[in-house]
């Protein structure tokens, strides 16, 4: 399995990166979480996890292993793929999610995309002591990096959302805060759709 990859980034979206190691470039899926880390154009290195699928290999890029081990307990639980916990990761920091389990907080859970009530208790009751057990609740503190619209939109899309109903949404979180990041615009946005 690829546990981590390190190479120049050389194609950065909300949704993926691209990163060139010695020669050949590795499309990697992120969370918003790992994108407002992420410097522009460096060299870098990316935790990884390997979905293998009848119909598909995709691979995922995490900024650090906590990240990573929140998305393999997330995609442990049954009924959440690797779509649901990357996009409950740009919804939410791990520490927001781990705390969320921690205290059994359903609506927390429930308002990420994808996730239903049956779903999110079955989260809580899988991964409940997990989290305790992790403990270390380690705070992330997100980057800010000025984007635009059709970014934000373009993520939406690629997330599962139609572009007609996320432009309403985003358009008056832009009207509201223009200098708001792309990342900020789309956890607003997520927790509006």
């Amino acid at each position: 399995m690829i546990t981590q990859i390190t190479g120049k980034l050389i194609e950065k979206n909300p949704t993926h990166v691209v990163i060139d190691c010695s020669g050949v470039g590795y499309l990697l899926h992120i969370s918003l979480q790992t994108f407002s880390k992420l410097p522009d154009n460096e060299l870098v290195t990316l935790y990884s996890h390997l979905s293998i699928r009848e119909d598909a290999h995709t691979l995922y890029g995490f900024i650090d292993k906590l990240e990573r081990e929140v998305f393999r307990l997330l995609t442990s639980v049954s009924g959440v793929g690797p779509s649901t916990a990357r996009t409950m990761l740009s919804s939410m920091d791990t520490e927001e999610i781990q705390q969320a389990i921690a205290s059994e907080n359903v609506s927390v859970i429930q308002s990420v995309k994808g996730i239903g009530a049956k779903t999110a208790q079955r989260v809580i009751v899988d991964l409940k002591d997990k989290i305790v057990k992790m403990g270390d609740f380690t705070e992330v503190l997100a980057a800010t990096n000025n984007t635009n619209k059709e970014e934000a939109l373009s993520a939406l899309e690629v997330l599962g959302f139609s572009r007609k109903q996320s432009d309403k949404i985003v358009s008056s979180i832009v009207k509201e805060n223009p200098e708001a990041s792309v990342e900020l615009v789309i956890k607003l946005a997520l927790k509006n759709l």
